[in-house]
């Protein structure tokens, strides 16, 4: 019995991997390339519209049709690599966005990369550490740039494995920083050895730039002189030759679903495993924006799963929770590493940087609905019972128990974790840092309290009851009825008999004071245990 018992949960559980998730990965990688502009110093899609323009080439130049999705695929990822070097980059350059942000105005190769590169060296420090930085990109022949950029597209190509994707996929990323004339990297590597999905893509990414800035002949003029060097002639001539239809037609917004949804190859949904492996590979990259990141957001993701299944809120909370958490530092791609890991303190600019990751990460994620979901709960992570968070500065009530859990569980991961301003914490002392916010109004006492069960430091023994004394039960019974679940369907749902189900809810309704549905559903809302998002 209990072998065939626990077999029927595994197969339970696998069926429940197996069941659709309503995301294709194209939709996702449009969403994490948002992230990706902010990161190269460039407005929400520019990729997007880079892809667009290389589409368009495609289709001049009659490369196969087969081929389109694999050009999608290179222009989402092409630069999500510049996460993993970041801490280098900000080493030797400074500010990593704004490095980035000028590098589609310069030619990188010969005298003009050397200059960019010189020009840039140690950018916001004292003159002396400038002139020392400067003198070693002279006497090492930048080999130092070199080792970071193949770094960059050689992480890039294993994110495209983890996310199933294709070898000539792998193989166009690792030559996203060749050239034409061969003096790209990796060296020697030129003309027809470089993937046609690099050729394309290389003149949309620089094209789409310099046309937001001077409009068409400044795009058909850096394509032009860069031909035969960076670019590919033939891929320069199509362009130019097209260029007005290529970038007129662009508009001030990309409608993602209906672009989407003309390429077949782009529609195949994900299954609930596959988005959570995606998720997975999304935050790990994310996290390599700081060198004391490293495995944060995996953390927080699991921490905060496991407090919701201890508060005992409903399965698909539980999940929606553990899918924030992956994602709820997605907007720190719009931060520059010389602020992410400041030892000293903030200024006060440097502190707004910082609360507009937030927004960033509900912006990013906020299509397609299903999406949506998971980025308006990540972007609670970071607000505050007291109102004292960011970026809404909302709290009290209005902060939903799904956001409450979040915001405790990434405040104690922190805590474990080393920064650059301070060591990492026990895990005694992070629990009386974390019980600290509590006694001072900024975080729930239930949302902590479950959080520091799921991470092991207090004993179920010792868990508090939920609002009005609660069990994690009734929590999850008062969840189904406040969401229209009649004696009989929350029966069904939690696997117990009508009668035990209507147990519940009789002492659901004492507890609270509750005469009916209606009042039930206001104190869950109240206490934050219904998300309004749900309703």
């Amino acid at each position: 019995m209990v072998r065939y018992g626990a077999g029927s949960l595994y197969a339970a559980h696998m069926a429940e991997g197996d069941r659709d998730s309503g995301i294709t990965l194209a939709e996702l990688l449009a969403a994490f390339s948002l992230a990706t502009d902010l990161g190269l110093g460039q407005p929400m899609e520019h990729l997007l519209r880079a892809w667009r323009i290389a589409i368009g080439l495609a289709d001049r130049l009659g490369v196969a049709g087969e081929r389109r999705d694999e050009l999608f695929y290179v222009a989402m990822l092409s630069w999500v690599g510049c996460v993993a070097d970041s801490p280098e980059v900000a080493a030797s350059f400074g500010d990593d966005i704004a490095f980035r942000a000028g590098s589609f105005d310069a030619d990188l190769a010969g005298l003009s990369g050397a200059g960019f590169f010189l020009r840039h060296a140690a950018a916001g420090q004292a003159v002396p550490r400038r002139v020392r930085a400067a003198a070693t990109l002279v006497l090492t022949n930048g080999t130092r740039v070199a080792r970071g950029i193949q770094s960059h597209c050689l992480t890039t190509a294993v994110l495209a494995e983890r996310l199933g994707l294709g070898p000539e996929v792998g193989t166009a990323l690792r030559q996203f920083f060749t050239r034409w004339d061969g003096r790209g990297v990796p060296a020697g590597v030129g003309a027809a050895d470089v993937s046609p999905l690099v050729q394309l893509f290389q003149v949309a990414d620089v094209a789409e730039v310099h046309y937001r800035h001077g409009g068409l002949d400044a795009a058909v003029g850096v394509a032009r002189a860069r031909r035969g060097g960076q670019f590919a002639p033939a891929v320069v001539d199509a362009f130019c030759a097209h260029a007005g239809d290529l970038l007129g037609g662009l508009g001030d917004t990309v409608d993602v679903p209906r672009l989407l949804a003309a390429e077949p190859a782009l529609c195949r949904r994900l299954s609930e495993r596959e988005l959570d492996a995606a998720l997975e590979g999304l935050a790990d990259f994310t996290d390599l924006r700081s060198g004391w990141r490293a495995g944060h957001s995996r953390g927080v993701g699991e921490l905060a799963g496991r407090a919701a299944g201890v508060m005992g809120l409903p399965p698909q909370d539980r999940t929606v929770l553990h899918r924030a958490g992956l994602v709820h530092d997605i907007g720190l791609h719009g931060v520059p590493v010389t602020i992410l890991d400041k030892p000293g303190p903030l200024s006060v600019t440097e502190q707004e940087r910082i609360r507009l990751s937030a927004y960033y990460t509900e912006r990013v994620l906020a299509r397609p609905a299903k999406l949506g979901r998971i980025g308006a709960v990540a972007a609670l992570a970071h607000e505050r019972q007291d109102g004292s968070g960011y970026h809404r500065g909302t709290g009290g009530a209005a902060v939903p128990m799904t956001g409450r859990i979040l915001a405790a569980s990434c405040a104690y991961r922190a805590m474990l974790e080393p920064r650059s301003h301070r060591p990492a914490l026990t895990a005694k002392a992070a629990a009386g840092a974390l019980h600290g916010e509590v006694r001072a109004g900024r975080l729930d006492t239930d949302a902590a309290h479950a959080v520091l069960t799921a991470a092991g430091v207090e004993g179920r023994q010792a868990r508090r009851p939920g609002p009005a004394g609660l069990t994690p039960r009734e929590v999850e019974v008062l969840v189904l009825i406040a969401r229209g679940a009649a004696t009989g369907d929350v029966a069904a749902r939690l696997g117990i008999s009508r009668k035990t189900a209507g147990t519940h809810i009789e002492r659901i309704y004492a507890k609270t004071g509750a005469s009916s549905r209606a009042t039930a559903t206001l104190f869950a809302l109240r206490n934050g245990l219904l998300d309004p998002l749900d309703l």
